[in-house]
């Protein structure tokens, strides 16, 4: 195939997926606006369809112009790479709030340079990949995070007790020098060739230092600035796991886990980029809550990722458990309250005959955000063995490798109790736009008979009012683990991964 097909190719995919999520936009957009007029003949804050006002900036930022002229545009890059001038178009600015506060600065590259820069990812990746250290795991279609939770925890099961090291550095991505990341190409066995250097170049043009965050092909130079850290703490004996600037130590040689600290150090000197001291634990002692040891510094679990992992169990950490909450009281806000806030109350679907659509559709909301589009028949099905197979989606699915029951169960306790404050909280202010509902249901029953009339009420059949549970999508999950393994339950195919 030659060079400027392959580059259509990427163009057309990377188009095809923009459109894409444009049209999902679309219409969860018009899902929601339509659930507005359900509950209210006189709905506000509609919504409308907006364009990203970067695709105004230039037409190749629109993935429905790109699709229409990727073989033209493919050419003419083609064109440029041959003869070693091409040059990626000025990318467009995006801010991402970080949970650590403030923002991290991502590119938006024109949908062809995004393509380009795509293309030669996988192939700089594809004949590379086999020296990276197997105790890396971003940015790869043979790693993961799960891969690494899955590690760390193993490893960490299997001793009582034993040191452990985390770093992160400042900026990473920004702060990378160009002296040193250049010096890489021809050291530690690594085949770049004539072009992709100059590709990589490109897109470093108008840079003193750092790679942009938004693009591929940084994700594998970002691998590659690290694979000396890699390599010093393999060599040192140390067990390890990295995900991009994210890294956890672990030893039972107290002398051993000093050297990675000696190690992070060195290494952040030569990539020019600084430890970061607030979020770089330091060395501590892992053992068990209620242990006495001797070290003036210790815990009993680490987080990584949006994992919390102790000896005998992995959870979901506390600050992501934080944010589940918070999107689910939103939900129940959302749906029970926010439209009798008003006063005057406008005119809205007012509860009957022992119905109440709002809760309805809270309910089938906050499904969708934990399970994605599985229904309750759907997982019943599958945990019964009547059905083989599910995709998991949602926000569980980020935390297969959950060993937690007792997080779950807790959560599951906490979600009926939200629901049922909710709909007392709702009760009150239908009182108060004297729209009295204490008399039916879901208003004039307890906290229990509120979870089992929704649990055994049907709808068209389908059990939509029944409480979503974490239990439930925990022991589906545990059961895929088993049958088809981390990539069976996880998409193997992404490079990134949104932990919270």
């Amino acid at each position: 195939m030659e060079l400027h097909e392959k580059i259509t190719w990427y163009i057309e995919k990377e188009a095809e997926k923009l459109a894409l999520r444009h049209h999902a936009y679309h219409n969860a957009l018009h899902v929601e606006n339509k659930r507005k007029h359900q509950r209210s003949s006189s709905p506000t804050n509609l919504k409308v369809v907006a364009k990203p006002p970067h695709w105004s900036q230039d037409k190749k930022f629109d993935p429905f112009y790109v699709k229409k002229h990727a073989k033209t545009i493919a050419y003419s890059i083609a064109k440029k790479i041959e003869s070693q001038t091409y040059e990626p178009f000025k990318p467009a600015k995006n801010k991402v709030a970080k949970s650590s506060g403030g923002y991290r600065e991502v590119a938006m590259y024109q949908i062809p340079d995004a393509a380009i820069s795509t293309f030669f990812y996988h192939r700089l990746l594809s004949k590379n990949k086999h020296r990276f250290s197997s105790f890396s795991y971003a940015y790869r279609d043979d790693r993961n995070v799960h891969f690494a939770i899955q590690d760390i925890a193993v490893e960490l099961s299997q001793n009582s007790r034993l040191f452990v090291a985390e770093f992160d550095f400042s900026k990473f991505f920004d702060a990378i020098s160009h002296e040193f990341l250049f010096e890489q190409f021809d050291k530690n066995g690594f085949f770049i060739s004539q072009e992709e250097r100059v590709v990589i170049k490109a897109f470093l043009k108008g840079r003193e230092r750092g790679i942009p965050q938004g693009t591929s092909i940084s994700l594998f130079l970002a691998n590659l600035a690290c694979w000396q850290l890699d390599k010093q703490l393999e060599k040192e004996g140390l067990q390890f796991a990295r995900y991009a600037d994210d890294t956890i130590v672990w030893s039972q040689d107290y002398t051993k886990i000093t050297k990675a600290l000696d190690i992070m150090s060195n290494f952040s000197k030569d990539v020019g980029v600084a430890l970061n001291a607030e979020k770089s634990e330091g060395i501590s002692i892992l053992c068990p809550n209620g242990m006495k040891s001797e070290f003036h510094k210790s815990k009993d679990k680490v987080e990584f990722l949006g994992y919390s992992i102790s000896i005998d169990k992995v959870s979901i950490k506390d600050s992501s458990v934080e944010k589940i909450k918070r999107e689910i009281s939103y939900i129940l806000y959302k749906h029970l309250i926010q439209p009798l806030k008003s006063s005057p109350l406008k005119a809205l679907k007012i509860p009957a005959n022992n119905q109440d659509e709002a809760l309805l559709s809270a309910i089938c909301e906050i499904r969708r955000y934990m399970y994605g589009n599985l229904s309750e028949d759907m997982l019943s099905a599958y945990l019964s063995g009547r059905s083989n197979r599910i995709f998991f989606k949602g926000i569980m699915s980020f935390y297969p490798l959950i060993n937690d029951e007792a997080q779950m169960k807790s959560l599951d306790g906490w979600l009926v109790n939200a629901i049922f404050k909710a709909v007392r909280q709702r009760a009150v202010l239908l009182a108060f736009h004297r729209q009295p509902r204490n008399h039916i249901f879901p208003f004039n029953v307890s906290r229990r008979e509120l979870l089992k009339g929704c649990n055994r009420t049907r709808i068209k059949e389908m059990r939509l009012l029944k409480y979503p549970s974490f239990l439930t999508i925990y022991k589906a999950m545990q059961k895929g683990l088993v049958e088809v393994g981390i990539a069976g339950v996880t998409d193997s195919k992404a490079n990134t991964y949104n932990y919270m």
